[in-house]
C-alpha cells in the first residue's frame, strides 16, 4: 500500500497541497479528480520521485515496479514494436545480452540469457506488442515503421503502449484518453478493468473514469478528498456530504443566534448570570461548521444564430482527401498507421470516396471512427478547407461555419491577449462591448489583457471557442473540442451545445459529450462516410462483437484442416447429438449467469445506496473498507460473467 502522512506541496509561493493523509490499498483503481492546477500532476511527479515534499512523509513499498507514460519520444529509427517491447526493461536488458553473448560465442552466457528470457516470457513478447498496436489503432503493416516517421500524436500512442507493455505493480497514467478514438478509448478501458496492479488515473473523461476506476480522490483547496466508487458515485456521495453539511451549519448558526440572544438580554442581569455564563461557554465549543462555498458554475452559450437555413450543407458523391495544393498540409491526418482507404495518386490522396451527406437545420450529428481514417478529412470539406477531388459541395447562401480543429488551440497569436484576438475579428467595436463579452467566457478584468502566452491548454482553448462564438454561427463543426478542457468546463460546453438553435457537426473521444449533444452518428472508416444506426452503447456493443468475430474467423482459419474422406450418417448423427448436448450446455449456463448477474446488480446496488450514505463514514473504517474491496470483487465476478455470457451467446447465435 501507498501511505501520504501529513503530505505537503508547493510550487513556488503557492500551496498545492496541505496535510494530506491518505493510505491507497493494494489492486485499486484510483481516479485522481480537481480543477486544472490543483495539484494533480504533482501529486504524481511525488510519486515518481521528481519532486520532493514540503512537508511529511510519502511511503512507498519497497520494490515497487511502476510504470508511466513519458512525456517526449525521441526521434528514434528504432521499429515501434521494438520501441514498445522496451518498455519491459529487464525483457529489454536480457534480449541484449543474448545478442552480445552470441555475438561472442559464449554458449554459458547465452543459456544464462536464453532462462532469463524465458522466466520473463520474454518470447512472446513479441505478440504481446503487437496486440496492444493493435488495440491503440496501429494498422499491422505499421509495426515495423521507424518511431521518427510517427506524428506526435501517434507518438503519444506508441509512449502509451510502452507504459502498458511493462510490468508494473502501480501504473500512473495522466490524461491517457487525449489524442485517442473512441475505438482506442472502449479498448484502453477493457485492458485497464483487467490490470492486475494498483492504477492511478487523471482523466477529465468522466464516461472513461466509470468505466475504470473503483475509488475516487478528489483534489480541492489544498485538501484530498477520498470516496469509493466511480466518479458517478463520487458525484452523489459528495452532493449528499455538501447537503449535510449545510444543514449542520445552519442549524448551528440557529443554536448560535438563539444562544447569543440570551447572552445579551440576561447577561447584566444577576439572577441570570450564571446561565448566560454557561451559554457563553456553550458559544465557545460550537464546531465552527463552514457554511458550503458553492463553486460559481462556469457557464457560456452561443448566440441565437441571426438566420438559420433549412437546408444547410449537402456533399453530393464527393471524393475528400488531399491534392498537392491542399492549403491544410501539414495537418493531414492520415498517419502512417491509418487504415483509410487510401489511393495515391500523382499527388492526390484520395481518403473517402462517394460520400453523400446532407446537414439541415437543427441536426446534430456525431462522427464515429478510428483516427487517421477520414473524420477530420470529411469536417475540412464540409468546412470548405478542403475542396472536393470529386463531386459537389452545395452550401445555403447563409450558411455561417464556426469551425474549431485539433490545431486551432496552437493558432493562437503569441503574445496577443484575449482583447487583442477579438479586436482583430471586430475592430470597430467599442473596448467596452469587447471587455464585457470577454467577461462572459471568464476573462473578466485584467485577465483580458494578459497575453496568451502564460495561459493553460485549457484557457487558450476556452478563448478560441470565445472567438468562435462572437460570429453567431448557425453550424458548429467541432473537431476534438474537449482535449485540453477539465470536468468543469466539459460540462459547460455540453450545455451550451445541448441550447445552441444551429446545427452541429462533432468529432471528440468524450463519450459523456457525445451522448449529451448529438441526436445521430455517423460512421467514417475504411474509406466510407455512413450513417450508424445505433448510439454509443450500441456503437461499443458493435466494436466488440465485431473483434470477437474477428478472432473467430482468424481462429478458423488456422485450425481448417481439409476433409480426408465423407462423413459417414452415423458420425453426422453423433456429432448432431453432441452440438444439441453442447447447446444445451450452452443455453444452461446461459441461464444461470443471467440469473447470477441479476443477483449481483441487486447486491451493487445495495451497496452503491450504503456508500453513498454520509452514515456509512461516520462508521469504523474497517467497516468502509470492507465495503468498498466487496464492491470491487461483485463489479469483477459482473465483468467476467458479462464476458462468458458474450461468448457464449455469439457460440448460440452462429
Amino acid at each position: 500500500m501507498i501511505a501520504f502522512r501529513h503530505f505537503a506541496l508547493r510550487r513556488g509561493t503557492r500551496l498545492l497541497l496541505s496535510d494530506i493523509d491518505l493510505v491507497i490499498q493494494s489492486g485499486w483503481r484510483l481516479g485522481v479528480i480537481g480543477r486544472n492546477g490543483c495539484g494533480k500532476s504533482s501529486l504524481f511527479a511525488a510519486l515518481q520521485g521528481k519532486v520532493e515534499a514540503d512537508a511529511g512523509d510519502l511511503d512507498l513499498p519497497a520494490r515497487l515496479r511502476m510504470a508511466s507514460v513519458a512525456q517526449e519520444t525521441p526521434a528514434l529509427p528504432d521499429p515501434a514494436i521494438e520501441y514498445v517491447m522496451g518498455g519491459d526493461e529487464e525483457l529489454a536488458a536480457a534480449l541484449r545480452d543474448e545478442l552480445d553473448a552470441q555475438a561472442r560465442g559464449d554458449t554459458e552466457a547465452m543459456a544464462r540469457a536464453h532462462h532469463r528470457i524465458e522466466e520473463l516470457h520474454g518470447y512472446d513478447a513479441r505478440a504481446r506488442a503487437g496486440r496492444l498496436l493493435h488495440g491503440l489503432g496501429f494498422a499491422p503493416d505499421t509495426h515495423d515503421t521507424p518511431v521518427k516517421e510517427f506524428s506526435g500524436g501517434w507518438r503519444v500512442r506508441l509512449n502509451l503502449a510502452r507504459a502498458l507493455m511493462a510490468p508494473s505493480d502501480l501504473l500512473l497514467l495522466d490524461e491517457p484518453t487525449n489524442h485517442l478514438d473512441l475505438d482506442a478509448v472502449l479498448w484502453l478501458e477493457e485492458w485497464l478493468r483487467r490490470y492486475q496492479g494498483t492504477l492511478l488515473v487523471i482523466s477529465h473523461d468522466r464516461e472513461f473514469l466509470d468505466g475504470v476506476i473503483s475509488h475516487t480522490l478528489h483534489l480541492s483547496d489544498g485538501k484530498a478528498k477520498l470516496y469509493t466508487g466511480n466518479y458517478s458515485a463520487f458525484e452523489r456521495q459528495r452532493a449528499e456530504q455538501l447537503r449535510q453539511q449545510q444543514i449542520a451549519h445552519e442549524r448551528e448558526q440557529a443554536e448560535r443566534a438563539h444562544l447569543q440572544s440570551f447572552v445579551d438580554r440576561f447577561k447584566a442581569k444577576a439572577s441570570k448570570a450564571k446561565q448566560a455564563q454557561s451559554r457563553v461557554k456553550r458559544l465557545e465549543k460550537l464546531a465552527g461548521t463552514e457554511a458550503v462555498r458553492a463553486d460559481r458554475p462556469f457557464r457560456f452559450q452561443f448566440a441565437v444564430p441571426d438566420r438559420l437555413p433549412d437546408s444547410m450543407l449537402q456533399l453530393e458523391e464527393v471524393d475528400a482527401g488531399y491534392s498537392a495544393m491542399s492549403p491544410t498540409d501539414e495537418f493531414r491526418e492520415v498517419a502512417p498507421s491509418s487504415g483509410a482507404s487510401a489511393q495515391e495518386g500523382e499527388g492526390v490522396t484520395t481518403i473517402l470516396h462517394h460520400v453523400r451527406f446532407r446537414l439541415e437545420a437543427g441536426e446534430r450529428i456525431g462522427l464515429l471512427g478510428p483516427n487517421g481514417a477520414g473524420k477530420s478529412t470529411l469536417v475540412k470539406t464540409l468546412v470548405g478547407e478542403l475542396s472536393p477531388l470529386a463531386g459537389e459541395r452545395k452550401a445555403h447562401k447563409d450558411l455561417k461555419i464556426g469551425y474549431f480543429a485539433q490545431h486551432t488551440v496552437e493558432s493562437l497569436r503569441e503574445g496577443a491577449s484575449p482583447f487583442d484576438h477579438l479586436q482583430d475579428k471586430a475592430p470597430g467595436v467599442g473596448a467596452q462591448a469587447i471587455r464585457d463579452f470577454l467577461g462572459t467566457w471568464n476573462f473578466a478584468g485584467d485577465r483580458a489583457f494578459e497575453s496568451v502566452d502564460g495561459f493553460s491548454g485549457g484557457e487558450r482553448a476556452r478563448l478560441a471557442l470565445a472567438l468562435i462564438a462572437w460570429d453567431k454561427p448557425n453550424l458548429l463543426l467541432l473537431d476534438e473540442p474537449t482535449n485540453h478542457l477539465d470536468l468543469d468546463m466539459r460540462e459547460a460546453l455540453a450545455d451550451a451545445l445541448a441550447e445552441f438553435d444551429g446545427a452541429l457537426v462533432l468529432v471528440s473521444h468524450d463519450r459523456h459529450l457525445l451522448g449529451l449533444v448529438c441526436d445521430s452518428f455517423w460512421r467514417v472508416a475504411d474509406g466510407v462516410a455512413e450513417p450508424f444506426d445505433g448510439d454509443l452503447d450500441d456503437y461499443a456493443r458493435w466494436l466488440r462483437n465485431r473483434s470477437s468475430a474477428a478472432r473467430k474467423s482468424k481462429k478458423d482459419e488456422v485450425e481448417a484442416k481439409p476433409v480426408v474422406r465423407e462423413e459417414s450418417p452415423e458420425e453426422r448423427r453423433r456429432r448432431a447429438a453432441a452440438q444439441r448436448e453442447n447447446e444445451k450446455a450452452a443455453r444452461q449456463r446461459v441461464k444461470k449467469i443471467e440469473t447470477r448477474v441479476a443477483t449481483l446488480e441487486g447486491e451493487l446496488a445495495a451497496l452503491d445506496a450504503k456508500l453513498a450514505d454520509p452514515e456509512t463514514y461516520n462508521g469504523p473504517t474497517a467497516e468502509m473498507m470492507r465495503l468498498g474491496q466487496r464492491q470491487t470483487e461483485l463489479r469483477k465476478e459482473k465483468e467476467t460473467l458479462e464476458g462468458e455470457w458474450l461468448e457464449l451467446y455469439e457460440q448460440l447465435e452462429a
